[in-house]
């Protein structure tokens, strides 16, 4: 294939060398700039006949540093740009082309939920699963102590109820892991390090539940500048200290690397007038919910409960696969679709389908045509997991101990019984004594408390996180949510169709979860001579 090449002088090529990945092919990457320029490039790429390099030569290289890497190039210029494209013209889009990995450590698990809900971005976060905590780095527990609770006089009981709790889980650790080295001996085929991870992350599993959600976590963020803003528009707007505190530190650092992107956050008319209206919204709403919603006490419901579906949804996911392939309008193939025999219809579906030979191959948008919504009332630590499905509607409320905890039924056969009981009575109690501070009082809640929410997904959604959460070296917890799921979308909204596609769904009884998934990690590592 024949692409109109860019004729650059010798001395161009050199100013160009650092900053691009290729000087001739039509495909490249920008290197060794900062993320302003970055995204001021491309800004004035959209609006310009030239070629990106030819555009970089003629606006930005004159204030590129001599050596190559230099992180100021054409900043000054980029800014001027940015400014001028983001006020003038209102290009939201502009602030889609940086981006920033951003470490935000030592946060409590609701801070770490707050991070993590915008869908715009990609999140890591430190696993209860697979780090133990029971060391005290600077002699203290991994915990928050949040400025709500010492402002009413409760810190050193909140600290002694939670160094309690603590102290349960560092104490039980060996022996659970003991408790099922002795349920599940060692294959020999296994390595020692192998059996040793698998038994320690069923360890960490069973007792999680006992860590409070003040808990500290490390989560990792990569997001555009677009995603930044609005994750701190809402921060600044949150009811709980820690959450705005976190925000103010976040911008501070931001700011170091693509400042022009964030200039609207903390502007009087501009983000503050956003979060001081989602603050308003949502006391608002609070308000009217305490009026309408008094005295009317909760029903009983299972698990999982599956309140919204459309009875016609595999007619349309038909009607939408026909409708690529096809030209006719999206109403008459709709209705061509439903005078169509089963039999048919599930000739399309198939054939849309393909050969799926394993999860990660999934269907195209056609599966987007239905949803589900379910209503969720599982322990606080498999939510963790679950909330962090972002392109999906999820919605939480507050964590409590009104819907009483989960156990592990291994917690009464190892020993375990009396410590976990009185922790969570501890816990109840000392979210009651906290109530008066509002949504604060969550930080006390221990893990194992269950907390409601609902999942709304398409079916094309709904087929990623089900086989995802699955699988066989998932939480027990999140495993049975699932599986519960999917025998909805079967049996109750009678999609069974759909539930077939959603073939790598595992229903099978796990001991040891993450035992093969040690196996794997392990062959890869000898593979690749690091083991």
């Amino acid at each position: 294939m024949w692409f109109a090449p860019d004729e650059f002088t010798e001395e161009e090529r050199d100013l160009l060398r650092p900053y691009f990945t290729s000087l001739d092919g039509p495909v490249f990457a920008l290197v060794n700039l900062p993320e302003v320029t970055k995204g001021a490039l491309f800004a004035r790429y959209s609006r310009s006949p030239k070629s990106l390099r030819r555009l970089f030569l003629d606006e930005f290289a004159e204030h590129a540093e001599a050596a190559a890497g230099g992180t100021e190039v054409g900043a000054e210029r980029a800014e001027e740009l940015y400014g001028r494209v983001f006020y003038e013209y209102g290009d939201d889009s502009v602030a889609q082309l940086g981006g920033v990995h951003l470490a935000c450590e030592q946060s409590s698990q609701l801070l770490a939920k707050v991070l993590e809900r915008g869908r715009l971005a990609a999140y890591l976060e430190q696993s209860t699963r697979y780090v133990p905590y029971d060391d005290r780095p600077g002699g203290r527990w991994r915990y928050v102590v949040p400025p709500e609770v010492e402002n009413v006089g409760l810190g050193d009981r909140y600290t002694t109820t939670l160094d309690r709790a603590f102290e349960a889980y560092a104490r039980w650790l060996e022996p659970m892991q003991a408790f099922y080295r002795g349920l599940y001996p060692k294959d020999p085929a296994d390595s020692d390090f192998v059996y040793r991870m698998t038994i320690r992350a069923k360890a960490c599993d069973a007792l999680r539940g006992l860590l409070p959600a003040a808990t500290r976590s490390n989560v990792g963020i990569y997001a555009t500048g677009q995603s930044y803003e609005q994750l701190l528009l809402r921060m600044r707007a949150h009811p709980l200290d820690e959450v705005r505190a976190f925000a103010d530190r976040m911008l501070v650092e931001l700011r170091k690397v693509i400042p022009a992107f964030l200039r609207r956050v903390d502007v009087p008319e501009r983000g503050v007038a956003w979060s001081n209206y989602l603050r308003a919204s949502r006391e608002a709403t609070e308000a009217v919910a305490r009026d309408v919603l008094s005295g009317i006490e909760p029903e009983p419901r299972p698990e999982v409960v599956l309140t919204d579906f459309d009875p016609d949804g595999e007619t349309k996911i038909v009607a939408a696969a026909l409708y690529e392939a096809g030209d006719l309008p999206d109403d008459q193939i709709l209705h061509v679709a439903a005078r169509m025999p089963v039999d048919e219809r599930l000739r399309v579906l198939r054939a849309y389908l393909g050969e799926r030979t394993n999860r990660r191959h999934r269907p195209g948008r056609a599966f987007e045509r239905t949803g589900y919504r379910f209503d969720v009332l599982c322990d606080y630590g498999a939510f963790r997991d679950l909330q962090r499905h972002r392109p999906l509607t999820i919605e939480w409320q507050r964590l409590s101990p009104r819907h009483g905890y989960e156990m592990p039924p291994e917690i009464e056969e190892a020993g375990v019984y009396a410590d976990w009981t009185r922790t969570m009575r501890e816990s109840e109690e000392l979210w009651s004594a906290l109530r008066e501070v509002g949504d604060a009082a969550q930080y006390a809640v221990a893990m194992a408390y269950r907390i409601r929410f609902v999942m709304d997904m398409n079916a094309r959604e709904a087929m990623h996180v089900i086989e995802l959460r699955t699988t066989p070296q998932g939480h027990p917890v999140y495993r049975r949510v699932g599986q519960e799921m999917h025998r909805l979308i079967a049996e109750e909204a009678g999609h069974r169709a759909i539930a077939e596609a959603m073939r790598f769904v595992d229903h099978t009884r796990v001991e040891l979860e993450r035992l093969d998934a040690e196996r794997r990690s392990d062959a890869r590592r000898r593979a690749m001579g690091t083991a």
